[in-house]
């Protein structure tokens, strides 16, 4: 028997008929469903010293489970002292189970670990379905020693749906469990 992650098996058993008669969809093709999840880390420090690009790329990828890649410059920055081709910062794309797995961690381990977390700012969608989310530290996820770490950064986590619209979109990520301010249910 194939192992199916928990956020997989609940879109697929509530959440899809909940949003069926929400927004009253004619076909069970039309509910929305998160694409994958794109987590991408920015380092500029990194112009200073190389081993950051190192450190994070073994942190994004202890945390998500997958290889993370640096992502390079695409043109000369005189101002920054920056080349292109020059690595700047690093990225994963997860999909499929991977993706509900780092869901399932993210909403039920690291975000309840967020000093003085009061919800998630509901403002991060992009008109288009999508929702993007900043993380401050890295340090929420509980793959990451503490001890080994060598500065405190941050992430932006992008949740890419097939929702056409952000409210579509909302009512998806608040079934899986996204904890989002302002809720009104």
């Amino acid at each position: 028997m194939e192992y199916i992650p928990r956020l997989k098996e609940k879109y697929f058993k509530e959440i899809v008929p909940t949003l069926e008669d929400q927004f009253q969809y004619k076909n069970i093709m039309q509910v929305p469903k998160i694409v994958k999840i794109s987590i991408n880390q920015g380092l500029g420090i990194a112009l200073v010293d190389k081993k950051h690009i190192d450190n994070s790329i073994e942190e994004l990828s202890l945390i998500t489970g997958q290889k993370a890649v640096a992502t390079k410059s695409k043109k000369d920055i005189s101002n920054f002292k920056l080349r292109r081709g020059m690595p700047i910062g690093v990225r994963v794309t997860l999909r499929n189970n991977k993706m509900y797995e780092f869901l399932d961690r993210l909403i039920s381990i690291a975000i309840p670990r967020i000093r003085d977390f009061r919800g998630i700012n509901d403002k991060g969608f992009d008109g288009h379905g999508n929702y993007t989310l900043g993380i401050a530290e890295q340090i929420i996820f509980p793959e990451i020693n503490i001890d080994k770490i060598m500065k405190i950064k941050g992430m932006d986590i992008t949740f890419v749906t097939t929702a056409k619209t952000d409210k579509e979109a909302m009512a998806l990520l608040k079934a899986f469990g996204i904890p989002f301010k302002n809720q009104k249910n």
